[in-house]
């Protein structure tokens, strides 16, 4: 019986051990195996070039080359100040899961501002793990010469306002938004507006005026008057120029006899509209800055107290002697 009662015991051992023996060998094991990445390369291209600041194109070219974990990765791109050596921008982007012997290219675009140089580094994580990395220097920004086109001026709406109607005649006061997007002042342009019957295309009037400077990240609002024949339609044009060249459009409707679709027919009729109805010559007056109250200024005598108390004793000394 004794020697019965030690088989099971021997055969649960015998069974450890060829546990123990497969892990060792290699037999069994984690089937997820450890991932490797290397960064080849990176492209710099300069999308675009303003006066004071430059948006970077940045490529980094990704190869997973040995592995197979199913961990979701990300490419995190700094720029540091090749000077200060401070970092300037960051930008990060997600790329999810990378297959084996795959190579990706990604883009990623930053903005910096145009001076000096810059040392860019691509940051490989694997969730939160770093993997690779590599960088490239940037030289000389400061020379690259700004887009002709890019004057940092955007059109962004247009108000009209009947300022007066008069012989057939509309004065329209038209208000022009205008935005700069840059991160310093814009250059004071020519700016050309003119208004164009819709459907002929004649020109009805054109006024030239100026952009003034605009401070950065600001919006300012810059108004002309148009004449135009009453009861037609009209595009408003807006054109700014840098010396001879037009770096910026824009348009805007003025419809002084729309057409409406008439309900329940596949028609459309004329709408007459009462355009001095809509006349407005009252000028809207700027809020004032708050001032303080001017001290009004004294008057030669004695004081309103100092005349009482005198007027008392008057009273007093004519009882006394009275």
């Amino acid at each position: 019986m004794g020697k019965l009662g030690t088989k099971p015991v021997q055969i649960l051992l015998l069974i450890s051990f060829v546990i123990v023996f497969a892990f060792g060998s290699g037999c069994v094991q984690n089937f997820e195996k450890e991932s490797y990445y290397s960064i080849k390369d990176m492209d710099i291209s300069a999308d675009r070039t303003g006066t004071a600041f430059v948006d970077l194109n940045v490529t980094t070219y990704i190869e997973k080359y040995d592995g197979d974990s199913m961990k979701n990765t990300s490419l995190l791109l700094k720029a540091y100040s090749r000077e200060s050596g401070l970092l300037e921008a960051q930008k990060e982007v997600k790329l999810g899961v990378l297959k084996k012997g795959e190579t990706k290219s990604v883009s990623q675009t930053l903005s910096l501002p145009k001076t000096g140089g810059y040392n860019l580094r691509s940051v490989l994580f694997e969730e939160s793990t770093q993997k690779s990395n590599g960088e490239i220097d940037i030289h000389n920004l400061d020379s690259l010469p700004p887009d002709v086109q890019d004057v940092g001026l955007e059109i962004s709406e247009m108000d009209f306002r009947v300022k007066g109607v008069e012989g057939g005649k509309v004065l329209v006061e038209s208000d022009i938004y205008l935005i700069n997007e840059e991160k310093e002042v814009s250059k004071d342009l020519r700016m050309l507006v003119k208004v164009r019957e819709m459907d002929a295309g004649l020109l009805a009037d054109k006024v030239w005026t100026q952009t003034g400077e605009v401070k950065p990240e600001s919006t300012v609002i810059r108004s002309v008057n148009l004449t135009m024949p009453d009861q037609y339609n009209y595009i408003v044009e807006v054109m700014i120029w840098n010396n001879d060249t037009i770096v910026k459009n824009g348009e805007g409707y003025i419809q002084l006899s729309p057409k409406v679709k008439v309900k329940d027919r596949n028609t459309t009729e004329t709408r007459k509209i009462q355009t001095s109805e809509f006349e407005n010559v009252q000028e809207t007056e700027a809020v004032p800055k708050e001032e303080s109250p001017a001290e009004e200024p004294s008057t030669p005598g004695f004081g309103l107290p100092l005349s009482a108390i005198l007027l008392f004793s008057a009273v007093i000394l004519r009882r006394k002697f009275g």
